[in-house]
């Protein structure tokens, strides 16, 4: 062998071995030894050793599906053959709509490269079914265990590592290694700002500037309290409808998912339609806000910004709109007015990707335990908030390849810097949760499902029942929401004696909402209240094409009176503070 194939060889070796390390820090650093970790790893260990003892009741049927597998993995072999020969051969198994991961053409043309992946997609997919044909287990302990095994499945996907992905061997042979030397680099940025969890960016965080880039909609904060500021958008209309117009953002989030770039700002389309619009942007809570609880976020969130309405506009009345959490909020805030017989203060609710009952939860419920629960409860009273780091590197694995493996290939293997993307920016910038506040979810609302009960959720001492909620209410929910099952959100609804207007957008928690008309991007579902079974309603429903924006905004017409002259966002009265976007959206973790 000469010197340089002789160097190449060893430079090969040490880039291996930079991979097996990076991997092993990494996967160190995503399943941590903390006690939320040590539940799930209990959780997981407890179901799996279940699945073990109903399939040892089953050898006939584990049998057969050892039997399939060899016949499918032997028909991969006699395709790899034939392919390799010049002969033509369609694949035995094909990757899933929408999985990006073997785009390359190595994939399909070059022999070694299809096997591997074949060989690796019936792994994978029998090991599911497998799961979901074994007899004798709930409903939820397959949810979990499909969970599990899908978390390992795609983390030792042949696309994670140089060696197997060809598209990365001819990346890293071209530039000699120069494309893991940038994903060292960046690895090592990301480590110095993680807490609990590795956080992959998905985005230069320089990349935005808010006022300028994002949140962008004029506007003025008008009050500010320890939990959140209120703001005011300038009207651009002459005339604007008599009754305001209150947006919730979910507090787990920043609110400028709702007034990304002007062109896909639902807010700047509220406000061009004639709308007096006003907007809470929470604090980002540290540990001194520990006892800030869901109650402190209705009365002293919710009610306390329509008082500050009411005294800005002098209309007693407002029409809200609450994302995601936030909808509970304002289904709570609405039962208890009625309960407290108070005067209700919300005339109509639009309540977006909301649940109100809680007993599907979706891939969320793999923590919905009470081994889990209980060291996430313990967690948030040690450190008085759930980190907002932690938080969101847990939602991005409920959709692991596009939110979390995609960054860990693209950023430390290939190198390449995050792109510059709005949403992807609003994403990664994470919100605490205080530690009462989130302990309330994950025991009373997602454990427990004490909402949906009469009188088993308090606020300030009053007990609430969502039975009493009777102001008119417009639910959309998303076909794809993997973290507000539409079919949960649906039966929700059946819980209030509202008249509800149930609609049912095309895509996901995000994109589906964000769905500007000009786009038209995707279309929506709607049909009679919700009642009964949801996939029946979804039969009798009517699709049509483009955003539910504007069917949004004939319904909302009903509930806003008469025009009336803009409203200014300055007066004597209330000069307010400082212009939008306030000043609490601007700190980050």
């Amino acid at each position: 062998m000469d010197t340089d194939n002789k160097d190449f060889t060893q430079t090969m070796t040490a880039w291996w071995q930079y991979n097996q390390d990076l991997y092993s820090i990494f996967s160190q650093n995503l399943f941590n030894n903390s006690p939320v970790q040590k539940a799930l790893n209990e959780q997981s260990a407890e179901d799996f050793g279940q699945w073990a003892k109903e399939i040892t009741k089953q050898p006939e049927l584990f049998a057969k599906q050892q039997i399939n597998w060899w016949q499918e993995q032997l028909k991969i072999v006699q395709q790899t053959w034939e392919q390799s020969l010049n002969a033509s051969s369609e694949e035995v198994i094909s990757t899933e709509r929408g999985d990006k991961r073997f785009l390359a053409d190595e994939w399909q043309d070059n022999p070694w490269f299809s096997y591997i992946k074949q060989s690796y997609l019936l792994f994978g997919q029998s090991l599911l079914d497998s799961i979901r044909q074994t007899p004798g287990l709930d409903e939820k302990l397959k949810e979990r265990l499909e969970f599990f095994a899908r978390q390992v499945i795609n983390s030792i996907s042949p696309s994670n590592f140089i060696t197997t992905n060809p598209e990365l061997l001819k990346l890293t042979i071209e530039s000699e290694g120069q494309n893991l030397i940038n994903g060292l680099e960046l690895f090592k940025k990301d480590m110095a700002k993680s807490g609990d969890m590795l956080r992959i960016s998905m985005t230069n965080e320089n990349a935005y500037e808010l006022g300028k880039d994002l949140a962008t909609t004029p506007g003025r904060v008008i009050f500010q309290n320890h939990l959140f500021e209120l703001i005011q958008y300038t009207a651009t209309t002459k005339q604007v409808h008599k009754t305001p117009l209150l947006f919730v953002p979910p507090y787990v989030n920043k609110y400028y998912i709702l007034d990304l770039k002007e062109e896909n700002s639902y807010v700047k389309w509220a406000v061009d339609n004639g709308h007096t619009v006003f907007m809470i942007s929470w604090k980002n809570p540290d540990p001194s806000m520990a006892e800030v609880g869901f109650e402190d976020y209705v009365v002293d969130g919710v009610i306390a910004a329509l008082d500050e309405i009411e005294k800005q506009t002098g209309e007693a009345y407002v029409n809200a709109i609450g994302y995601c959490i936030a909808g509970t909020l304002v289904a709570t805030a609405m039962a208890y007015f009625t309960s407290k017989r108070m005067k209700q203060k919300i005339k109509s609710a639009t309540l977006l990707t909301t649940l109100l009952d809680f007993s599907q939860p979706g891939e969320l419920g793999v923590f919905v335990n009470e081994g889990t629960i209980s060291a996430l409860e313990a967690y948030n009273l040690q450190n008085g908030v759930m980190h907002g780091h932690l938080l969101g590197v847990s939602f991005s694995m409920l959709r692991e390849n596009s939110l979390y493996w995609n960054y860990y290939v693209n950023n430390y293997l290939k190198g390449q810097p995050p792109m510059d993307l709005d949403l992807l920016y609003w994403n990664g910038d994470s919100t605490n949760l205080t530690a009462k506040c989130h302990n309330f979810m994950l025991r009373d609302l997602y454990l427990e499902n004490r909402l949906i009960a009469t009188k088993e959720v308090e606020v300030r001492g009053t007990k609430i029942d969502l039975a009493k909620v009777k102001q008119p209410i417009y639910a959309l929910s998303t076909r794809d929401d993997h973290i507000a099952l539409w079919q949960a959100t649906f039966k929700g609804f059946q819980y209030t004696s509202a008249k509800t207007t149930f609609v049912l957008g095309e895509s996901g928690h995000i994109a589906g909402v964000i769905n500007p008309p000009k786009a038209n991007k995707y279309g929506f579902w709607s049909g009679p209240a919700p009642q009964g079974d949801a996939n029946t309603w979804l039969e009798k429903a009517d699709h049509t094409k483009g955003s539910w924006w504007n069917h949004w905004g004939k319904w909302i017409t009903q509930f806003t009176d008469e025009k009336v002259p803009a409203r200014a966002v300055k007066t004597k009265a209330n000069p307010g503070i400082y212009d939008a976007p306030g000043e609490y959206v601007k700190a980050r973790l």
